[in-house]
């Protein structure tokens, strides 16, 4: 007699018969069968988010959005047993709809206010406007007796975070935004209830929509933070302060790159990654004035990484509201208290704060600072620490600024720009490869290169720039005065890169240049010096006399002279690139 054998169910089939069960209890209208299975998956569809993205907070916005669609669309689902790999479906979709429109979406204004989206029209969850018609257009009595239960729970809760968003407004504001997006109330119609024109409605529903991204963003922040904690993540990490903090240079952002390559196992100088990064090679001037922005009107994102690329690191950035080609205002000559948090508290919050903050927290959890911009003042600093509980960064600069600084202060200077840059990790390179790149990327800026505008003018087409606002006698001090001290300090470094980079790297494939480097070295040191001269001519901040006719003669005659040693220092960048690019 044949004896029938019964084969345990293997754990992967026991959850999947689980699973099912669960899904057609969800389906028939059970809320807590489909939370059982958002806990059951949650970190598995939240590991898969983050195979297409890096970003925690993004992988986290992605899973909260699939989860939403889930249970929206649960209905949909033919086949119980499927429940993951649809749900896996889902999360593609969304990340695949997220990174193809980037992390920067462009706010858009009231769109909506001569239309109401129909009801065949898919929900922007990123877009204010379309979270409100939805909520709008859906939420009514009969929806709420009648609906699925599923859908009426996903509504609700959406329905209450908005509601909760409107406590930023005050009260005349939130009357007005419900009148039209709850009540469904037309602005004319508004602007007769209210008394008032419908001019003024429009700038209202304007004004109260910019207060409600403010709000989301501080909402997304603390959502993030709390995540952290539920995920016993949320914790206090303080490096030791850089020593780059200590070094003195007037350029900001190679002090800040030195911070990030010394927590790394590729040791060098400030020479070296002033030299390496292009820093020694670039001159930047705003024409008629001078004015004091000059030195740091560049493209942050692409010279910066480029400048780290250099010298073999993958670097990773976040980056708002830089770079329009227009001069900031001078701090040297503002109101002290724009420069107070108060004032920051007043500025509006960068949209791309959190991911900002996600940065910060990945490099520093993996010991390595972050460079930022505008912490104390209009220029290059470090974050070094971070403290989740009280939501505060321990920040530094080489210009004696060190204090414990608000994650909402990130990118609310006087400029009102986010930039926060860290190295992502490290490749192998070879000491002539860097050289190689580093003067590739000063050639680029001499030939101007970058991009040029008619607000800034870079390289060596700076000179007759320059030389023409004295003749004018429009030179602002003060700006002229720190442009001269920056490059001065530029094309110092420049001379004790090549004299580094001649007398101490190693590689025997340099042999055959290092003449060459001396060379550049020592006509580096002549422009430095004369430079030199300028600076001692224009003291910083003061500036001397710039305007001055006989002053002004002699500020001319010296650019003269350093520009045309500035060409023959390009010619002999260019052949000491096409020996060292040789094959």
């Amino acid at each position: 007699m044949d004896h029938l054998v019964i084969k345990p169910a293997s754990q992967a089939e026991e959850q999947q018969e689980q699973d099912e069960i669960l899904v057609e209890r969800a389906k028939a209208g059970d809320q807590e069968a489909f939370g059982e299975l958002v806990r059951r998956h949650r970190a598995k569809v939240y590991g898969y988010a983050r195979s297409y993205t890096q970003e925690a907070f993004l992988a986290e916005d992605i899973v909260q959005d699939a989860l939403i669609r889930a249970f929206l669309h649960l209905g949909t689902l033919v086949d119980s047993r499927r429940f993951l790999p649809w749900l896996h479906r889902i999360v593609r979709n969304q990340a695949y709809t997220r990174l193809k429109k980037g992390p920067q979406t462009k706010e858009q204004v009231f769109s909506g206010l001569t239309r109401q989206p129909s009801e065949l029209e898919a929900t922007d969850w990123e877009d204010l406007d379309s979270i409100l018609h939805r909520l709008g257009r859906n939420w009514s009595a009969s929806v709420e007796n009648n609906g699925n239960p599923e859908e009426l729970l996903v509504r609700r809760e959406l329905f209450e975070t908005i509601k909760s968003l409107l406590h930023c407004l005050n009260p005349r504001e939130r009357r007005i935004v419900e009148s039209h997006f709850f009540d469904h109330l037309a602005p004319h119609e508004i602007a007769h209830l209210f008394e008032m024109t419908q001019a003024n409605v429009y700038q209202v529903l304007s004004r109260s929509r910019k207060k409600l991204m403010q709000e989301r963003i501080r909402v997304v922040v603390d959502q993030y933070v709390k995540t952290r904690k539920d995920a016993g993540i949320m914790k206090q990490a303080v490096l030791r302060k850089p020593e780059a903090m200590k070094q003195p240079t007037w350029i900001t952002c190679g002090a800040a790159l030195y911070g990030l390559v010394e927590f790394t196992e590729r040791k060098l100088s400030l020479p070296a990654v002033i030299g390496l990064s292009g820093h020694a090679f670039r001159l930047t001037v705003v024409p008629k004035n001078i004015h004091i922005a000059g030195p740091t009107m560049f493209d942050f994102q692409s010279v910066l990484e480029e400048g780290l690329r250099n010298m073999g690191f993958v670097p990773r950035s976040v980056c708002q509201g830089q770079l329009d080609g227009t001069p900031g205002p001078n701090a040297t000559f503002v109101n002290p208290t724009l420069l107070s948090s108060a004032a920051r508290e007043k500025r509006q919050l960068p949209a791309l704060l959190p991911q900002a903050i996600e940065l910060i927290h990945s490099s520093l959890d993996k010991g390595c600072p972050v460079l930022a911009w505008d912490l104390f003042m209009p220029e290059f600093a470090l974050i070094y620490g971070y403290e989740d509980a009280s939501k505060l960064l321990h920040a530094g600069d080489n210009c004696n600024n060190d204090a414990k600084i608000p994650y909402e202060h990130l990118g609310r200077g006087l400029i009102e720009e986010l930039f926060v840059l860290a190295i992502e990790s490290t490749l192998p390179i070879d000491q002539r490869t860097m050289l190689a790149n580093a003067i590739a990327t000063a050639l680029k800026h001499y030939r101007t290169q970058e991009g040029p505008s008619d607000r800034y003018v870079n390289g060596l087409a700076a000179y007759p720039v320059w030389k023409e606002a004295f003749e004018k006698g429009s030179v602002e001090p003060n700006g002229n005065a720190y442009t001269l001290a920056v490059v001065h300090d530029a094309r110092n470094n420049a001379s004790r890169f090549f004299a580094e980079v001649a007398d101490a790297w190693t590689d025997e494939s340099l042999d055959g240049v290092r003449p060459q480097l001396k060379e550049a070295a020592a006509l580096y040191r002549t422009i430095a010096e004369d430079f030199n001269k300028l600076v001692q001519l224009f003291p910083f901040p003061s500036g001397g006399e710039p305007n001055e006719p006989a002053t002004a003669q002699q500020a001319i005659q010296l650019l003269s002279v350093i520009e045309s040693n500035e060409g023959l220092a390009v010619s002999l960048l260019e052949k000491i690139h096409a020996a060292l690019t040789a094959n």
